[in-house]
């Protein structure tokens, strides 16, 4: 699958370094939103969450933009746009979907991979940096916009 670098307006929005904002960027470059606007959005539907403790068990933190979006605020961010969720992934199946020409719909999707979230608009991977791992990365579902 094709790549192309870009930041979702990152830059214009005036941040700076290194992020984990991939939803953020994601969600942007997809639904043609400005990133700020995204930004913010994220982080007021965050402010409802509850708190979560990370992994190593060390930290209590809630979704953030630019370093962590957890999946419930994914799924109710998009869904505030009108977007619909199609998982591609069913317990036992296996990885029937990879981020590879051909194996998604046209048009343009905020596609969920491993650890990772990127715009993908008419087979045309968006982002900062190639996620694809060669055709083998692995997609469990995608967002699409409503019809019409």
């Amino acid at each position: 699958m094709r790549w192309q670098f870009d930041d979702g307006g990152r830059k214009a929005a005036g941040f700076k370094g290194d992020a984990g904002d991939c939803v953020c960027r994601a969600v942007a470059i997809a639904t043609g939103r400005p990133y700020r606007e995204v930004y913010d959005r994220i982080n007021g539907l965050a402010a409802a969450e509850r708190p979560r403790t990370r992994r190593s068990g060390r930290r209590v933190t809630r979704s953030r933009a630019r370093d962590g979006v957890g999946k419930a605020t994914t799924r109710a961010l998009l869904a505030s746009y009108g977007w619909r969720w199609t998982p591609t992934m069913q317990i036992g199946k296996g990885c029937t979907v990879h981020l590879r020409d051909g194996e998604l719909p046209p048009g343009r999707l905020v596609v969920q991979v491993s650890k990772h979230v990127v715009a993908v608009i008419d087979g045309v991977v968006h982002d900062t940096h190639d996620p694809g791992r060669d055709g083998t990365r692995c997609c469990y579902g995608f967002w699409q916009p409503p019809a019409g």
